[in-house]
């Protein structure tokens, strides 16, 4: 299998540009060492005798060094949320298509993913939910992709959460679905919402989005978006965020106390309270 085969079967499991020969080769290496998007996407490719053997490169030595990062992160993923799924850094920006207008994935490495997006994705806004100190672990030179969002006329949005915390995400939900709402509602393209990875805060947020504005419920948009994009949101920290919106009653049965099937669903009027509070978070 060569470099641009193996760039060819990465692109069938996510949306993810390897344009240059250094990424192919980049995106070959570590696919030789991991498997993963194969297992994930039911592929199987082979790789030939002669390209196995002999010792490691001094590229193989700098991208096993560089993984060290990825893994202490996959390895704190696994433990925090309870799932399967990792993220590959080096392996560069990556999305999918949940909706028409809706477009979930991992974090913008450089300036040149936001001409990618606004170019070949027809993106409009950009909301981001990680904290500076997500951005400064993987050593991402921010503000360049910040300028750039703005000279070629992307809004770009930030909602933090804390990574891995599912209380965190249940507090900033309702502010985030309102800035990712309000964005749709505008009509002027696409909405990318990321984190790191793609797979737990920014997922969720899309979900609730489904959830408490597209009339469906919970497990319905949960299974919508998992079966286009495979990743673990947190769905207590969904339903902890919709019990906090459609019932405020100083009387009401502590959350925690409910079962876990609890606000899976709501009625009518519960998803009108629910939008109506949404809708008042613009601009805070």
């Amino acid at each position: 299998m060569s470099c641009v085969d193996a760039a060819s079967c990465l692109s069938s499991v996510f949306k993810c540009p390897v344009e240059t020969e250094g990424k192919k080769k980049s995106a070959y290496n570590l696919i030789l060492s991991n498997s993963y998007f194969f297992k994930m996407a039911g592929l199987s490719c082979k790789v030939s005798d002669n390209e196995t053997q002999g010792s490691p490169s001094s590229e193989q030595v700098l991208l096993r060094n560089k993984t060290n990062r990825m893994e202490e992160y996959n390895i704190a993923m696994k433990k925090m949320m309870r799932n399967p799924y990792e993220y590959h850094h080096d392996l560069g920006m990556n999305y999918t298509l949940i909706t028409d207008n809706l477009i979930v994935g991992s974090q913008p490495q450089k300036p040149e993913d936001i001409d990618h997006l606004k170019n070949e994705e027809n993106i409009a806004y950009i909301l981001n939910l990680q904290q500076d100190k997500d951005i400064e672990y993987w050593g991402i030179d921010f503000q360049p992709i910040v300028k750039r969002c703005h000279a070629i006329g992307i809004r770009h949005m930030r909602r933090p959460a804390i990574d891995f915390d599912p209380d965190s995400l249940r507090s900033q939900l309702p502010k985030a679905v309102s800035s990712l709402e309000w964005a749709i509602s505008e009509g002027k393209g696409k909405v990318y919402v990321h984190c790191t990875a793609g797979l737990g805060r920014a997922p969720a947020v899309a979900i609730a989005y489904m959830f408490w504005f597209c009339g469906m419920n919970l497990n319905t948009a949960y299974d919508m978006l998992t079966s286009k994009r495979p990743c673990g949101p947190n769905k207590k920290a969904i339903r902890g965020a919709t019990y906090d919106l459609a019932k405020n009653d100083p009387w009401k049965e502590p959350f925690d106390s409910l079962p876990e099937y609890a606000f899976e669903d709501i009625a009518d009027w519960e998803r009108k309270l629910i939008q109506e509070r949404v809708h008042s978070l613009r601009g805070t």
